[in-house]
């Protein structure tokens, strides 16, 4: 059978009947799951233009700075897998109204603070409340939609994501100029207070409540099973999150061993409990399907790839060319265009064509990243930065071919039973490689302009910038770029191999 036939989304779910075309709201809850699910998102990556401004308010150091950045990344990561098995368990639209209506305290107590270790504190919780959210999004997305209606769904989902990523620079850049450099940080957290009050509402009378199923015997939590798997994530992940790529103790990268040997324990119980008929955090099963397990190395890979290149960027266009928060947050908008509009076809295809869609997807961003590299290192200037523009277009283009298509494929065959926990899994998988790749790819990035006697926070304005310290950047630039590539080859692989063998299927 071909690759499409055998594995069609939405034909896998389990005994539960298909609910689609049974809710009539379910286009409203999913609009405003993708709301929430944006502003959750868009604090990964928007406070990174406002550091400068955060500095300069709070009188943060380094280690606050790093906290603060590092906080929400990290709290995030940890809450997604517990998450998703609570709204699987319980309640999944209880989980997030939760979650939003935390998220809402939390933007605002962030807005308020008046200290660097009151705002790090606070970006903590603002990321364990984010993480509750995040699950329930993809969870009520297998719950409400299948079939062709799936992948419209799953494509929007993933038009969210590559938009909250790309245009959170340029939001930013808006933000800080509309409110000034000195407090507009504030502003980039307390933005989220009036949409949040807007979305608890309709998420309150939208998002669905038949759940009786789930309360008809009472659910045993595997509690060991969340506290083995919070450790592992915690030590894998906060090596990357705390890494400046400037150098500085390498101690931290010691916690990657009991983080590993965590995440075997972890895997051992996970067995035992499948074995004696429990309720495990990850069903035994949910790991041995195929298309999961390999849809989310997929997406591990592509994260790496894929996130780090904004930060890198930012970086080049602020400190090596002068640019303002605003004009590098434009120059980086058309891979946000791309891939919102691709992502559209990515959700209709992938119905039809599988795999390919994705396989097609990443080869274009490679093509894109390459002529990015090839133009960073030859052109340093405004006429550079339209090119490396045109660049991103190109990028976006094909994130939109990867990141709904993979989602789709990778859930497809996952029972709506666990769908909250496949969700976190899946993007618990896609934090921990977003901060893997951002790690490596800074950590070229200034390595490289080490080798040129300069650091990170060289420039002026534009114009202003000498042409040896714009043609170091731009080598800087190009070198982390090639991570980035090498990364997405990675998902080109397995991308590939999964093709193979769904074809010989």
């Amino acid at each position: 059978m071909t690759d499409v036939a055998q594995h069609r989304p939405g034909a896998a779910d389990g005994p539960e009947p298909a609910p689609s075309g049974t809710d009539p709201a379910r286009w409203r809850a999913l609009g405003v799951c993708l709301a929430v699910g944006f502003m959750t998102l868009l604090d990964v990556s928007i406070v990174n233009v406002a550091l400068p401004s955060i500095e300069q308010s709070l009188g943060a150091g380094p280690a606050q700075v790093q906290w603060i950045v590092a906080g929400y990344a990290l709290a995030f990561g940890l809450v997604l897998v517990p998450a998703g098995r609570f709204g699987d368990l319980f309640s999944r639209r209880a989980v997030f109204l939760t979650g939003l209506a935390g998220f809402v305290l939390t933007s605002a107590a962030a807005g308020l603070v008046q200290s660097a270790t009151a705002l790090a504190l606070v970006r903590l919780l603002q990321g364990i409340t984010a993480g509750l959210v995040n699950p329930q999004v993809l969870a009520l997305i297998q719950q409400l939609f299948t079939g062709a209606e799936r992948g419209r769904a799953f494509a929007a989902f993933g038009t969210t994501v590559g938009l909250s990523t790309a245009v959170g620079p340029l939001l930013g850049g808006v933000i800080l100029a509309v409110f000034g450099e000195a407090e507009g940080w504030r502003g980039v957290f307390l933005v989220n207070v009036p949409l949040g009050l807007v979305l608890l509402p309709l998420a309150w009378r939208w998002l669905p409540r038949d759940e009786g199923a789930r309360h008809r015997t009472r659910p045993r939590f595997d509690a060991a099973g969340l506290v083995l798997l919070a450790g592992a994530v915690v030590l894998v992940m906060l090596p990357f999150v705390l890494t400046t790529g400037t150098g500085g103790s390498s101690a931290r990268w010691w916690l990657l061993a009991p983080g590993l040997a965590l995440l075997g324990g972890f895997a051992l119980w996970e067995r035992r409990e499948n074995r004696l008929e429990r309720q495990p955090v990850v069903a035994t099963d949910l790991v041995r399907t195929p298309s999961f397990t390999v849809g989310a190395l997929i997406g591990v890979a592509y994260f790496a790839g894929f996130t780090g290149i904004f930060l890198v960027v930012t970086l080049y266009l602020q400190s090596g060319l002068g640019f303002s928060p605003l004009q590098a947050g434009l120059v980086q908008t058309p891979f946000a265009l791309a891939s919102a509009v691709l992502a559209q076809v990515g959700g209709r295809q992938v119905e039809h064509r599988g795999r390919r869609v994705v396989v097609l997807g990443l080869v274009v961003v490679a093509v894109g990243l390459s002529a990015a590299d090839v133009v960073s290192a030859a052109v340093q200037s405004t006429g550079g930065a339209i090119a490396l523009a045109a660049c991103l277009a190109v990028t976006g283009a094909g994130s939109g071919l990867v990141i709904s298509p993979n989602q789709t494929l990778t859930l497809a065959d996952v029972p709506r039973s666990v769908a909250g926990t496949a969700g976190g899994v899946l993007q618990t998988g896609q934090r921990i490689g977003s901060a893997m790749g951002v790690a490596a790819v800074t950590a070229v990035f200034f390595s490289t302009l080490a080798g040129e006697g300069l650091s990170g926070a060289a420039g002026g304005r534009a114009g202003d910038v000498p042409a040896p310290v714009r043609a170091a950047f731009g080598e800087a630039l190009s070198t982390g770029l090639r991570v980035s590539i090498a990364l997405v080859v990675v998902a080109l692989v397995l991308a590939l191999l999964d093709l193979r063998r769904r074809r010989v299927r």
